[in-house]
């Protein structure tokens, strides 16, 4: 399967690392790395050079309890950035976003894909993005980043998740959004416990009955930190377990910090699942 990405093609007839680019202050991980205009450039380069497929723009953290940020603010810091790279890089860019002012600025500066951790849902994204016709991915997240981590609860995470992703499917296709162009991700970390995550994880391939390709986003993620007690700078390793599970069992991207490193391990897994063909 490939995805056109506003001219730039995402080739997804196998697993692909979609590289993590946070122009924020704030982001869980690498907040503050590289929100200054030059940094960002150069990381998302080096991203690029080191095998990602995709480089995934974001200029809002969702991480648990994060401030929300205004348009304007999220203008500044994702624009300039994009079109710095889409002179610079032959990947794809994706824009990490839940506004649809934000996505159609992004788009029009040379962003190819909208990453949305909301799936959507914010007043006016549905229809701008169907508009916009370039793919997506629609994320479960149950509740919202400032109190999402609480006390999520589930009668059965992997379902619940299911039905959500398939009803977000539904409503895109609904609106105009060719199917193709659609990508799921069950939103690790985004409104689960641990077990939830951890189900989720175990039971990866049920996601693939929705038709649609999936992304799994667990890089250094809390659910590898309570699981190895190692901080969030210390979870490289744990980080690269989780993407080859997640590539056995059938995620078609893998979104991360650690791209050199995951490229690897992406290529390890995939060369087994798919051992009939070396």
């Amino acid at each position: 399967m490939k995805l056109n990405c506003s001219g730039k093609i995402l080739d997804l007839s196998q697993s692909q690392v979609m590289g993590i680019l946070n122009v924020t202050p704030d982001s869980f991980s690498d907040g503050g790395s590289f929100n200054r205009f030059d940094d960002a450039v150069k990381q998302a380069t080096q991203m690029a050079a080191d095998g990602a497929a995709i480089i995934d723009i974001g200029g809002e953290s969702t991480r648990p309890g994060a401030a929300t940020v205004s348009i304007d603010e999220e203008l500044h810091r994702v624009i300039p950035v994009i079109e710095a790279l889409v002179k610079e890089i032959d990947v794809p860019i994706s824009i990490d976003t839940s506004k649809p002012e934000v996505m159609t600025a992004a788009v029009e500066a040379g962003a190819g894909m909208i990453n949305d951790v909301n799936g959507l849902q914010a007043p006016g994204a549905l229809e701008q993005a169907a508009v916009l016709n370039v793919p997506l991915c629609l994320m479960h997240m149950q509740g919202e980043p400032r109190t999402m981590q609480q006390a999520p609860t589930y009668d059965d995470v992997v379902e619940e998740v299911y039905a959500f992703l398939e009803q977000r499917i539904e409503a895109c296709t609904a609106a105009g959004v060719a199917r193709e162009n659609i990508i799921v991700d069950p939103g690790f970390g985004f409104g689960k416990t641990l077990a939830h995550n951890l189900e989720l994880l175990n039971r990866l391939a049920r996601f693939r009955d929705l038709g649609v390709p999936v992304l799994a986003g667990i890089s250094r993620k809390s659910m590898i930190g309570k699981i190895t007690e190692r901080d969030v700078g210390e979870r490289l390793a744990g980080s690269l377990a989780a993407a080859t599970l997640a590539t056995w069992l059938g995620a078609s991207i893998i979104r991360v910090h650690d791209v050199k490193e995951t490229v690897d391990a992406v290529a390890i897994a995939m060369a087994t699942r798919e051992y009939k063909n070396y």
